[in-house]
């Protein structure tokens, strides 16, 4: 679960310490891996249960436990993040790292991806992709114009 946090939080330096130091309380690798196990064996109609289970052990949040998903079946779960729900819905709520909203999110990337033949996982890339780059080359553009 370390490399996962590290991972996700690349270029987070304070949120990545802050989970990493909550992960590591989960002393235990056998109860790790008996909730992670147990999340993957249920059916996908049981999503927010998969989520809030993973969500039981200590730093992991819906980010998180998405990407646990994520990691475990691209085909059918993608990373909750903040720019592809942007790519996706606009602007995000204010309260934004729920369940709920993940879910949301995830039922229509597994729309686009059944349409187009895709894992949920290259769909949800693409959007971050999309709006990632957007976003830096708006801020380069920005920071041109302030040195001007």
């Amino acid at each position: 679960m370390i490399k996962i946090v590290e991972w996700k939080f690349e270029g987070l330096k304070g949120r990545k310490k802050r989970i990493l130091k909550l992960v590591k309380q989960n002393d235990d690798g056998e109860i790790v891996n008996r909730i992670s196990n147990f999340s993957f064996c249920l059916d996908s109609k049981y999503d927010a249960y998969k989520v809030d289970v993973l969500q039981t052990l200590y730093g992991v949040g819906t980010a998180v436990a998405s990407t646990i998903l994520t990691f475990y079946n691209p085909r059918e779960y993608a990373v909750f993040d903040i720019h592809v729900w942007r790519e996706v819905f606009g602007k995000e709520p204010k309260n934004l790292f729920t369940t709920q909203n993940y879910l949301t999110l995830l039922s229509e990337l597994r729309k686009i991806a059944n349409k187009y033949g895709l894992d949920v996982r290259a769909v949800e890339k693409a959007f971050f992709k999309k709006n990632f780059d957007e976003a830096h080359y708006l801020t380069k553009e920005k920071n041109k114009i302030t040195m001007l």
